[in-house]
């Protein structure tokens, strides 16, 4: 929904929290789910949507008339999408995902036309005068990057796409963004290595003025506060130095980080789960950092580990949720000052905690448009701060 009108800021929450992956299931998910988060939030206004689209759905609205019908049945239920999460292409729920949610990555061809799609369908379903943004992973999972073929091979089909987006607005009026998610573990994790890629690969890729432009316009940052705490980064200092390297904020996707002052791995391990991928690090008293590519792989080591100051680990928790000794969460660094700076460095904000389904059962109370609620609200009542 549209939360500032002088300088336009829209806020939502990620429809990825809801299963499913045919076009069928995502709009039961709107009818079901998204309608009610409205009736609650913005009864008596649009309220916007965060979609999340994977391959199958995408191909069902490659063709015109099915995204009209799409925007049809939006407006009659007084939504509008102005955002869309590209970077799960698979299943995402009920399975295994783990590492399987960074393929097909951005070395291939696949993963560009895809994008490419999913720019297409949001070109015709943002209303008109705003921008559309879509997601997408940060190049690929870090063990999967050899060489500086690879680099390049991703630096060129994210050029081809923002020539796709540049061409698309000349044709369409409309202005559709690509940021790239930084998330540990995989190419591009912190704001270093953003950063050098922007300047460095992604430049060099372009072959002129003329693309160069088409980047620094269409490319830029989706930032997740959950990955920056993950880091032990500050979301604040990360959002200003985007800025002040021209990399433009598509984005900004609110969320936390699970946190444990202490070693305290049986606490830890009820968040445990097949599905997906819970990076995890730790910042032990001298400062050094440690990391395990899963919390799987991490409980045995913070178990027998006295020197522990912190851990963090990759699973979204509810923005709302204050924690019970040991455990916390990083909203805390989601300061009113970070807000405002968030407010001023995009016009889209999305929460997304897409985790629910696999919350243990005590987290999950109320259901999940309560939950999604709450979430909203508390980003409402930060904003106002």
């Amino acid at each position: 929904m549209q939360i500032q009108t002088q300088s336009p800021l829209h806020l939502t929450y990620c429809l990825n929290i809801h299963p499913g992956e045919t076009l069928a299931e995502h709009r039961a998910a709107i009818r079901l789910h998204a309608v009610a988060v409205k009736q609650r939030l913005a009864p008596q206004r649009p309220f916007g949507l965060g979609l999340r689209l994977g391959a199958a759905a995408a191909a069902e609205l490659g063709a015109p008339a099915a995204r009209q019908q799409l925007r049809s049945e939006l407006d009659a239920l007084g939504l509008y999408a102005f955002t869309i999460n590209g970077f799960p292409y698979g299943q995402f729920h009920g399975a295994r995902v783990k590492e399987n949610v960074y393929a097909p990555d951005w070395r291939t061809r696949e993963r560009l036309d895809y994008t490419c799609l999913l720019a297409d369908i949001l070109a015709e379903l943002v209303p008109d005068g705003m921008s559309g943004s879509i997601s997408t992973l940060p190049g690929s999972f870090k063990a999967w990057i050899h060489n500086d073929a690879d680099v390049r091979a991703m630096a060129k089909n994210l050029v081809a796409c923002a020539k796709h987006l540049a061409a698309l607005r000349k044709k369409t009026g409309r202005e559709i963004h690509v940021g790239l998610e930084p998330e540990p573990f995989c190419f591009l994790e912190t704001t270093d290595e953003v950063i050098r890629f922007f300047e460095g690969p992604l430049a060099t890729a372009c072959a002129d003025a003329a693309e160069r432009e088409q980047v620094r316009r269409h490319l830029g940052v989706c930032l997740d506060t959950c990955h920056v705490a993950l880091q032990f980064e500050s979301p604040l200092v990360a959002l200003r130095r985007y800025r002040a390297a021209g990399i433009r904020v598509s984005k900004i996707q609110l969320s936390a980080a699970l946190e444990t002052a202490a070693a305290s791995a049986d606490a830890l391990r009820p968040f445990d789960e097949p599905v997906y991928l819970h990076q995890t690090k730790a910042r032990f008293m001298n400062g050094e950092l440690l990391a395990w590519p899963d919390l799987s792989d991490a409980l045995p080591a913070i178990a027998q580990s006295e020197s522990l100051e912190t851990v963090r680990v990759h699973f979204h928790v509810p923005l709302f949720w204050e924690g019970g000794a040991p455990l916390r969460s990083t909203a805390t660094d989601l300061s009113a000052e970070f807000f405002r700076e968030a407010c001023a460095a995009t016009e889209h904000l999305e929460v997304e905690t897409y985790t629910f389904a696999v919350l243990p059962e005590a987290m999950r109370a109320g259901g999940v448009v309560d939950c999604i609620c709450r979430e909203i609200e508390w980003v409402q009542r930060k904003i106002s701060l």
